[in-house]
């Protein structure tokens, strides 16, 4: 079920006008109406969960979140207002937040146990915004700051605010406000140069810059085919290039390789596909990607996670390794200059194997969880997700079926053993589930443990527990209205915590000024009062509070044009009562 959220920037400059007289708030509102038309086309939106979120200050922020009906979702849209400050790192944070709300409750980032790729909420958070100045209470932000404090509980155990399976996409509207006489250059979309774009990039997801309102068309049509299922990964190079490939297919040794230059296919960040089970609707898979470090009960506390895996790949050509039975994942990767380059070499039938450093115990690159390999029909690369260190499994399962016929002799038993010591822990519960349904017999103990420290599990279930709290708490404030201050609010910088109406020194100049008694000025604590003057009592001479011109009697409009003309036109050095540096 994908979700998107749509995050409107609602600061003041939205009300910028367009050559068509329309504001940037009203464009904001209607692609995201178009981009919904866009999307029902495809009959897998029926499952589509819809949240909106402004740059109001949080909880108030949230307009619609898991609650929400589509109804509710459209009737707020329709309601936005542009006002305010163009907040957009903290807007971004609790869009984020909002997405993370009910990860820790249903175990899905599964921390400290390996990442399963099918385990996820793909999430597409789009943004529109003018791309002005982030502005703040503090002034202006040249860059864009995300809070890195969060309300969210176990929000410590992820380096970033995102996961894998969010992406950013950014739509900065650049309208003119009068027609532009030039043709319109036609092609892609590039992206903005405003502070978002590096945001997006990071996430899996881009920026486009949009000019034209046949651009935001072309950017929406964009938009519909990126919700996708799937996580993003980096994938980095271990090791040296591969030997280049010559015209007879066959590596070429007398060809350069480029081992020590730098090439856009050695680090790419892309996103894998996790396709959903035709039968149920919901992904499925065996194996996880292993954690960066080891499990171990003497750990106090769980390292915190990069968002998206750094998993490295060998060029050293390895053969395909699969055996009947044993079950294994494959996604396919999204379009990059990696699985460019390994189309080119035209090898189906060779893969490069993937590692995460420090997964394993004794070894510091971590032993293989599986590969990457192009299709046989050289459309697209997969990365084949196996059991961890399968390059040593396989053939002890393979012996098993073949040569021992489900009865392993004691040599046997013991490379088992030593090939459980280089697993994760976490491993050996999947491990246990695939033998079963290969028609193994019970070859692993049935009791598992997981590999963290009691104390671990606690904070994990605490986390749980307190995670159920928030979640509440920022549910129920979805929808409401931000507290309206009633007032001007005074600040009394007397120091001595007494109001100024019980001030002895105020009550007598009260008394004086509506002429109750005659003014002692030696009395009057000047310095309490300072930048006043107060001028001295005329008893012919009454103070004159009208605050409607149609209060003043008759007989008086003539002397009070004469006191409103004295007042504007500064004829006088000071009014009476009034602060001189006014």
């Amino acid at each position: 079920m994908p979700i998107l959220l749509f995050l409107i920037d609602t600061s003041a400059s939205m009300n910028q006008r367009t050559d068509l007289g329309t504001s940037y708030l009203d464009i904001a509102k209607g692609a995201v109406e178009l981009f919904l038309k866009l999307r029902a086309r495809d009959p897998a939106s029926r499952g589509d969960r819809y949240m909106l979120v402004t740059y109001d200050e949080p909880p108030y922020c949230i307009k619609a979140g898991w609650k929400e009906n589509h109804a509710t979702f459209m009737s707020e849209l329709k309601n936005l207002q542009a006002s305010g400050l163009t907040t957009l790192g903290q807007a971004l944070r609790s869009s984020f937040d909002l997405l993370n709300l009910n990860r820790l409750i249903s175990g899905i980032d599964n921390y400290g146990q390996g990442r399963n790729p099918f385990f996820l909420e793909p999430s597409i958070l789009i943004t529109i915004t003018d791309g002005n100045k982030l502005t703040s209470t503090a002034g202006i932000q040249e860059e864009l700051h995300l809070p890195l404090n969060s309300p969210l509980p176990g929000s410590e155990l992820t380096k970033e605010p995102f996961r894998w399976d969010q992406r950013l996409f950014a739509l900065v509207l650049r309208l003119p406000g009068l027609a532009s006489t030039e043709p319109e250059q036609l092609g892609s979309v590039p992206t903005d140069e405003s502070a978002i774009t590096q945001m997006c990039e990071v996430t899996g997801g881009r920026s486009y810059c949009v000019r034209t309102q046949r651009m935001l068309n072309q950017c929406l049509e964009s938009l519909v085919q990126k919700v996708q299922s799937g996580v993003v990964i980096n994938f980095e190079k271990t090791g040296p290039d591969p030997l280049p490939i010559g015209e007879d297919g066959f590596m070429d040794s007398s060809r350069p390789s480029s081992s020590f230059a730098a090439q856009p296919w050695h680090s790419c960040h892309k996103l894998i596909y996790v396709r959903p089970n035709s039968k149920t609707g919901v992904p499925v898979g065996h194996w996880p990607i292993p954690e960066s470090f080891w499990p171990d009960q003497n750990l106090p506390s769980l390292p915190p996670r990069t968002s998206h895996p750094i998993v490295r790949f060998s060029c050293v050509d390895c053969e395909p390794m699969v055996i009947d039975k044993l079950p294994f994942d494959k996604y396919e990767l999204e379009p990059s200059p990696l699985t460019q380059y390994i189309l080119e070499r035209k090898s189906p039938h060779t893969c490069w194997q993937v590692f995460v450093t420090s997964s394993g115990k004794y070894n510091e690159l971590g032993y293989p969880f599986g590969y990457l390999k192009a299709s046989t029909t050289l459309t697209c690369v997969n990365l084949f997700v196996m059991p961890y260190n399968y390059p040593v499994l396989l053939p002890l399962l393979d012996d098993l079926f073949k040569v021992h016929k489900l009865k392993p002799n004691l040599k046997w038993r013991q490379a088992f053993d030593n090939y459980l010591k280089t697993l994760p822990p976490y491993y050996l519960l999947p491990l246990k589930k695939a033998l079963r349904m290969m028609g193994a017999p019970n070859l692993i103990s049935d009791n598992l443990d997981c590999g963290l420290s009691y104390s671990v599990i606690s904070y994990l279930k605490k986390l749980s527990q307190q995670t159920k709290l928030e979640s509440e708490r920022i549910l129920a404030s979805v929808g409401k209205k931000p507290p309206q201050e009633i007032g001007i609010k005074v600040k009394n910088h007397s120091g001595g915590g007494v109001s100024l109406t019980h001030s002895k020194n105020f009550r007598k100049l009260l008394k004086e000024i509506i002429g109750e008694t005659v003014p002692r000025l030696t009395e009057l604590n000047t310095k309490e009062f300072a930048g006043f003057q107060v001028g001295l009592l005329n008893k012919d001479l009454k103070p004159q509070t009208y605050r409607n011109a149609y209060d003043i009697p008759r007989r008086g409009l003539l002397d009070q044009l004469t006191r409103m003309r004295s007042n504007l036109l500064k004829t006088h050095k000071f009014i009476v009562g009034q602060d001189e540096g006014k």
